[in-house]
């Protein structure tokens, strides 16, 4: 068709191979435009419009200055599509006309500058939350663009579908910008690989992603290289936009003065370059933790330390390309290391001090390659007792503790794997232990890409440490993720949070219902919101009539639905712990006026430690406890509890027991509440009221309750599931405290609650990961009667904090319906209890190593704190392993456990790679190493079948087996590898050559 003719609106190219056609598209000059504005953030791309004078560009200046920057870091993220090797087919003469707009283009745009505390990913970027500004820019310009409406070739043809693009601008020179909408669900092809993926409206409720590319983009000249001091102009030109521009000026201005940084360490700045324009700029330092990285995060997923040298690490600093070019940014990333001789590159994210403001000494500017790089996750780390190993402690460059941050990376190999995008809405609705472990799983499948993952909570991530750095906290500990963790993860970098409350449920139209009846599409919805304290109601008795406990109906399942007094408490999490702390302080009830905490739960325990401890006097604070529901304590242990009422009473904390609220204010108005009234089982009592905590046994929230009712997911006193987490919706699953399993199994006493949340997490992800991930095997269905078996999880259950009297609490215990401890004790198959210290002088130490001599419980009350991380590897070990612990207390040789854990030899037991040795040591005796000798495992077998006539003891035989054959060498060296390759961790044992 010739260009001269007038265009039609629409025009069909094919794609021929010698002469057969193995491709077609269909295009359109007509586009939406009023749609697509209403429903993506096009801004990057001046609205797909032509510039015109009237264009409205910014908000009126009325607006508050933070709702700008919050959008303009919302805009800013828009930054991460699929990447193609640089190509090196001609570029169509049309395809020159669209580089005379890159310019202007790119100061209109915001290319993915952020400070490094909240590096959002492009696909996930905008917390929908987080768009505080109504504004949305106008267009009066003419549309810029056309579009895809059909497309479709061969496969083995598909690695040329860019081939198209050429032709069909040519056929519209008027327009630099093609578009193309797909259903989310479809995977990405060939084609959209080289598309910008737009970010959508947190309204937007379309079921389809649109992706853009601009003429210029079919250049194939671009040209990475070493920044000179000429390419100032162009780079002020491309960053004058972003947020951190200023920061990358100075380190491009300092590199070019000394080419390195103020501290002395090397560094190197590049240039992307095309048609002899600065697109695209880059600044990268040489790591100089490489020590630390490797010994805090598992890098050795990804790479073999040993094949790469000191200086081919690489920390990357600033990343900034014009969104135009995005789908080079893999070829930019490639060149950086070509050019800088770097092997990998590292990222940090540091996290945020506080909600909204940035740490600036730590800022990056990096945020348009992060989708191109890997999470790495952090390691566990052993506590080590520093004064006590001395010389043999692991160097300063391991033991440090800086400040935390998430981790990403990238390394030759890296550049040539593409990642598998998931488009998919993952809707996950409470900040649970359960929805943050379902998080992590997802975002740390580094060969993944999960483009579309959203969080709706209440108050958004966790994590924030508003309490500060203070030890104690208001609620008790479950020991899954703490600051630090939320701190490594930066689950903000993948996940768009929404903070809201679930108010409904559209099965229909597949959509959640916020309170503020905002809408989030999902595709696959998990419900993780556990269960909350609620508000007691009070029974209404009249304590002048002297009613006691019997005379009153129960009233367990009666809701509270009148006003929630001001100065009433129920403690959720932090954003909870930090109000009341705030209406203490602001309400000098630290020097005056009655708090009541009213519950059964360890939470009361140690909310009152934490009252004593910020300056409430003990005889201000009353413990009121309901009659209890079980005949289970929140401890299970009379030593400790003993203990910890010794020291309520010395601080003068006065007990009420079997107690029921029956009114507050004497019946009358009740906010703010100025007394409370309570029956008892003999006579009931008054008590004047400042602040009143509530603890009462947890539930499920009302306003979740309604909106699983009223979305007909069958209920019946928690949310229903199968052993695979499936409620009655295919598309919602469920876990946590929420859930129960179906009356089918007949298991009501088991439920998520009695598990480890952070197992329970774990699975749900592996168990959604099947849908996704091409590289797991099927999975295989059950047969038909274990499918009649719920799944049993075998994660440690955990509780810790401080009780009154400053004690330090943990308790560790294999997933169990809950017995009194004098019970389990009298069982004939118990075990052995191993106790040292006393509880009341806070030297409490208690193992259980149960019939098969196995760690199963661990107690500990102690004065100081302890290393609780350490004590949590001991669960589930072989007493053997722990250097034969039975026979040495049965001689008398361990007065104190915590002594004794503190010991070099069990720093090893610590390791967080100790359970890769024992995988291994396992292969190697269950492996047959000698062809006329059976395995080690099979030798036991066959003693266990009397198939062996023995003439001296089994474990005998084993061992002058083990010793005479290949197997001791083996299992040697094993070990010997093991503490050489984590000599940097494990320096305080003896190898070979050492002495």
């Amino acid at each position: 068709m010739s260009q001269a003719q007038p265009l039609p609106s629409a025009a069909y190219p094919q794609c021929q191979v010698e002469g057969v056609a193995v491709g077609f598209m269909s295009v359109c000059s007509r586009v939406n435009m009023q749609l697509l504005h209403e429903c993506f953030d096009l801004g990057p791309f001046h609205g797909l419009c032509i510039p015109h004078p009237d264009d409205v560009l910014q908000p009126p200046e009325e607006l508050s200055i933070k709702g700008s920057q919050d959008a303009e870091l919302g805009t800013s993220n828009l930054s991460s599509l699929k990447i193609v090797e640089e190509p090196r087919e001609p570029v169509s003469p049309g395809a020159l006309e669209g580089i005379q707009d890159i310019e202007n283009l790119s100061q209109r745009s915001t290319m993915g500058d952020t400070n490094g505390s909240v590096s959002c990913l492009s696909l996930a970027s905008v917390s929908l939350s987080e768009q505080t500004s109504d504004f949305r820019p106008i267009y009066k310009g003419a549309s810029a663009a056309f579009c895809i409406q059909l497309f479709c070739i061969e496969e083995k043809y598909e690695a040329r579908s860019l081939d198209f693009m050429n032709f069909v601008f040519s056929l519209f020179p008027e327009k630099n910008f093609c578009t193309i909408s797909v259903p989310h669900l479809t995977p990405e092809f060939a084609l959209i690989q080289n598309f910008v993926k737009i970010v959508p409206f947190n309204n937007c409720t379309l079921e389809q992603d649109l992706y853009v590319f601009h003429r210029a983009g079919l250049l194939k000249s671009i040209n990475i290289r070493l920044a000179t001091s000429l390419d100032t102009p162009g780079v002020e030109n491309l960053v004058s936009t972003l947020m951190l521009n200023k920061s990358i000026l100075e380190d491009l201005k300092q590199y070019s003065k000394a080419r390195r940084h103020h501290d002395g360490t090397p560094m190197k700045a590049f240039v992307a370059e095309v048609a002899e324009q600065i697109v695209g700029i880059a600044v990268i330092r040489d790591e100089m933790d490489v020590e630390y990285i490797r010994s805090h995060y598992n890098i050795e997923d990804f790479i073999y330390f040993s094949h790469h040298q000191r200086e081919e690490h690489g920390h990357l600093y600033h990343f900034a390309l014009n969104p135009v070019f995005r789908h080079y940014t893999k070829f930019f990333l490639k060149e950086i290391l070509r050019l800088g001789y770097k092997s990998c590159l590292y990222y940090p994210v540091y996290p945020q001090i506080r909600e909204g403001k940035f740490q600036s000494s730590y800022a990056h500017s990096l945020t348009s390659a992060l989708h191109y790089l890997v999470p790495v996750r952090p390691r566990r780390q052993i506590v080590y007792p520093l004064e006590k190993l001395g010389i043999n402690a692991p160097s300063k460059a391991v033991s440090k503790d800086p400040l935390n941050y998430a981790l990403n990376h990238t390394n030759r190999k890296l550049t040539l794997e593409p990642k598998i995008t998931v488009n998919a809405k993952i809707v996950v609705v409470g900040a649970s232990s359960v929805g943050i472990s379902f998080l992590e799983t997802l975002v740390f499948c580094s060969h993944l890409k999960f483009s579309n993952l959203t969080l709706i909570s209440t108050h958004g991530l966790p994590g924030k440490n508003l309490l500060g750095t203070e030890q104690r906290k208001f609620l008790a500990s479950d020991h899954c993720f703490h600051d630090k963790d939320y701190a490594l993860m930066s689950l903000c970098s993948w996940v768009n949070v929404v903070v809201g409350r679930m108010t409904a449920i559209d099965r229909a139209a597949k959509h959640v219902v916020l309170s503020k009846k905002e809408i989030v599409p999902y595709d696959h919805l998990i419900l993780c919101t556990g269960q909350q304290y609620q508000v007691p109601c009070p029974t209404g008795a009249d304590i002048s009539q002297h009613v006691t406990n019997r005379e009153i109906p129960n009233s367990r399942k009666q809701r509270y639905t009148d006003k929630v007094p001001c100065n009433h408490f129920t403690l959720n999490d932090e954003e909870d712990c930090c109000k009341a702390l705030s209406w203490i302080r602001d309400n000098s009830i630290i020097a005056e006026g009655n708090v009541i905490v009213y519950g059964n739960t360890i939470d009361t325990y140690t909310t009152v430690e934490t009252l004593l401890n910020i300056g409430v006097r003990g005889s201000y604070i009353h413990l009121v406890r309901p009659p209890p529901t079980s005949t289970v304590t929140c401890i299970n242990n009379y030593s400790v509890e003993s203990a910890v009422e010794d020291a309520l009473s010395t601080a003068g904390v006065t007990i009420y027991r079997d107690a029921l609220l029956a009114q507050w204010n004497d019946g009358q108005y009740p906010d703010p509440i100025h007394s409370a009234c309570f029956t008892a089982p003999t006579k009931p009592f008054r008590l004047t009221c400042a602040m009143f905590f509530s603890f009462c046994e947890k539930n499920v929230d009302y306003e979740t309750f309604k909106a699983l009712n009223d979305a007909c997911l069958v209920y019946d006193g928690r949310l229903v599931i199968d052993t695979k987490f499936h409620t009655n919706d295919i598309a919602i699953r469920a876990a946590g405290s929420l859930t129960k399993f179906s009356n089918k199994y007949y298991s009501n006493e088991w439920t998520h609650s009695s598990f480890s949340s952070k197992e329970i997490g774990f699975q749900l992800a592996a168990a959604m990961l099947s849908l996704f991930d091409p590289t797991l095997e099927p999975v295989t269905e059950p047969p038909a009667d274990l499918d009649q078996l719920i799944p049993m999880y075998k994660g440690a259950k955990i509780q810790g904090g401080i009780l009154p009297g400053s004690y330090h609490y943990l308790h560790i215990a294999k997933p169990a319906i809950p017995i009194p401890l004098e019970v389990q004790m009298a069982q004939s198959n118990f075990g052995l209890e191993i106790v040292t210290g006393n509880a009341k002088d806070g030297t409490y130490f208690r193992i259980h190593i149960n019939q098969y001599k196995m760690v199963e419980t661990i107690t500990c009350l102690s004065k100081e704190p302890f290393p609780a991380s350490n004590y949590i590897c001991l669960f589930g070990q072989h007493e053997q392993l722990l250097n034969n612990l039975c026979a040495r207390y049965e001689d008398k040789l361990i007065p104190d456990l915590y002594s004794y854990f503190t010991e070099p030899w069990c720093m090893a037991l610590f390791h967080d790679r100790f359970i890769d040795l024992r995988k291994e040591l396992r292969r190697i005796l269950t492996s047959k190493e000698e062809e006329d000798l059976p395995s080690i495992e099979q030798l036991a077998w066959q003693i266990e079948a009397e198939e062996i006539n023995l003439n001296e003891k089994p474990r005998k035989y084993l061992k002058r087996v083990f010793q005479e054959t290949i197997y001791k060498s083996l299992v040697e060296k094993s070990i010997l590898d093991y503490l050489h390759y984590n000599h940097y961790h494990l320096p305080m044992y003896a190898r070979p050559g050492t002495i």
